[in-house]
């Protein structure tokens, strides 16, 4: 089958995101939800019924937690028209922290996992009229196994959640589990749905039917994958860790990643895509509602029967094998192609080489966020190694980083101050957020990773130099702009002293920036002593935050 897929753009919120899809001679037009979407990253999305949608929200500044909020709860309704309305955040479902909805247990009942420091837990909240009103938290074991962020869904009836996350002894990164509902406010402990569905990368976004006992979920680890694609999974008789081969849904696949499907209706679903796989997500649905092509035949692998007991476990060869035929309903066959992996063995005692499954490692990612505006930004990488820039290529893996040296990484945006990042202060788990100041007046930079000797104003260290390089290099690009540079101290000693000292660390800054050939006339200094504290002097890690050299755009 042919996808032909149209170019995509994503920059504001009235900024249509289309695609095309070919199938055989029919056209299918995709599109954003409209006014349901932004410029951050918009996934998980879940109809409750009533004309309305519930989605989680990243890095928006109206977010509890600000533009570095991994997730609050947005909401957008569907008109009688078809339109889907602007969305609006559900403050009273989200925290300053990750804010996910899992789906409705009960008509009146809703459910949200929230994560806030260390702690992920699932809370109940019911319906009063158009509102949610806080119920309580339920008893869920295991979920603060999970490293990171986590995915998921209620099933129909209420029953069962399917979780989506990274835990130790999984199978791949992101595996998918199950609880069911074992009382009132009582869930069972997670079980890996096993390695049918869970393979060496990740999956997310479970959604389950219990209509046609499907599982729909996202994956990257099918042969040939290109991000993340959604596949398609039969349950096979009453046990959960019996499935048939994930089928792609190709109908709504790109070359992107899609995930977290919900449907609204019989013929019309809503589910997230982005351009690549590492750009934010959008709400998407079909233009007109179009009949689902849904994959309708389904295979697994049989699982060979064990051999007869000997002196030492063996294990059945892929000869022993047959192919077996077992009808599952009047218009599906499913075929059993059983692959059997080799065990190593130990050519001395014969005994089994038990390999231990090493923790795969994930690329970090960036997202540059507008410090003022808390709008997203495009944005180019410098590796550094000390002064030395370094050619470093994706995949970005902490591990790898430090091998070679690699200490920092330079965020830049055009017209943006450029800022240094230190490789231990990346987020291995989500999207490490760098906020860039813009070069326009008024515009305060904190010189950070700019260091003097104790009491005196001689810079010190590499990373100074460096720093201070790259604003050097960034004044000489951009003549336009005249700076002030502000030196300041905490309020210890004397007063008349520290605001010479504050003085004589500005000139220290603009004397570096003269003989990196930034234009003098440019450059202006001052120094404030100890009168304007940003923090409190009464500890020392106040005190510090106080002893600040800052630029300001005039």
């Amino acid at each position: 089958m042919t996808i032909s897929i149209s170019r995509i753009f994503k920059a504001s919120s009235v900024t249509l995101l289309a695609f095309c899809f070919l199938f055989s001679a029919k056209a299918q037009e995709l599109r954003s939800l409209s006014g349901a979407n932004s410029p951050n990253d918009d996934t998980n999305p879940v109809w409750i019924g009533n004309n309305t949608l519930l989605f989680t929200r990243a890095f928006h500044p109206l977010n509890l937690g600000g533009a570095t909020d991994p997730g609050d709860i947005w909401e957008t309704r569907k008109d009688e028209a078809g339109e889907w309305g602007e969305a609006t955040h559900r403050a009273d479902l989200s925290t300053e922290g990750y804010d996910l909805v899992l789906g409705l247990e009960d008509v009146l009942t809703l459910l949200v996992l929230r994560n806030q420091g260390s702690e992920t837990s699932l809370h109940q909240f019911s319906k009063f009229g158009q509102e949610w009103n806080y119920l309580r938290k339920v008893n869920f074991p295991d979920l603060n196994s999970f490293q990171g962020l986590v995915s998921g869904r209620v099933a129909e009836g209420g029953k069962s959640i399917f979780l989506a996350g990274k835990r130790t002894g999984g199978l791949g990164n992101e595996d998918i589990y199950l609880s069911q509902k074992i009382g009132a406010i009582d869930w069972s402990e997670l079980k890996n749905l096993g390695a049918t569905i869970n393979g060496f990368g990740q999956e997310m976004g479970p959604y389950f039917d219990p209509n046609s006992n499907q599982l729909y979920f996202s994956s990257n680890s099918y042969p040939g994958a290109n991000g993340k694609d959604i596949l398609i999974a039969k349950k096979l008789g009453d046990s959960w860790d019996s499935w048939s081969k994930p089928e792609k849904w190709d109908q709504i696949s790109s070359n992107g990643s899609e995930a977290s499907i919900t449907f609204v209706s019989e013929d019309e679903i809503v589910w997230t895509s982005t351009q690549n796989s590492d750009g934010f997500a959008d709400l998407m649905t079909f233009s007109t509602p179009v009949p689902l092509v849904v994959p309708t035949e389904f295979v697994a692998p049989a699982v060979a029967e064990k051999p007869a007991s000997t002196a030492r476990s063996s294990r059945v060869s892929a000869g022993n094998i047959q192919v077996l035929e077992i009808p599952v309903s009047d218009s599906t066959t499913i075929y059993f192609d059983p692959k059997i992996t080799p065990v190593p063995m130990d050519s001395n005692s014969g005994a089994e080489i038990v390999e231990l499954q090493k923790e795969v490692e994930l690329p970090v990612s960036f997202v540059a966020i507008d410090g003022k505006n808390k709008v997203e930004l495009p944005y180019s990488l410098t590796w550094q190694a000390g002064i030395e820039n370094i050619d470093y290529q994706e995949p970005y893996l902490i591990s790898d980083l430090k091998e070679k040296g690699i200490t920092t990484v330079k965020v830049s945006s055009p017209g943006y101050f450029p800022k240094q990042v230190s490789v231990e202060s990346f987020d291995a788990k989500s999207k490490t957020v760098v906020l860039l100041t813009k070069a326009e007046a008024g515009s305060t930079v904190l010189l950070e990773g700019v260091n003097f000797k104790r009491g005196t104003a001689e810079l010190e260290g590499e990373s100074t130099e460096a720093s201070l390089a790259d604003l050097a290099k960034f004044l000489v690009e951009h003549p336009e702009v005249t700076i002030r540079i502000n030196g300041h101290t905490d309020n210890a000693g004397d007063p008349g002293l520290n605001k010479q000292l504050s003085l004589e660390r500005a000139g220290s800054v603009r004397d570096f920036l003269v003989s990196k050939g930034v234009n003098f006339e440019h450059l202006r200094i001052s120094g404030w002593g100890g009168t304007r504290p940003v923090a409190s002097n009464a500890t020392e890690s106040g005190r510090a935050k106080n002893r600040r050299v800052e630029l300001v755009v005039e």
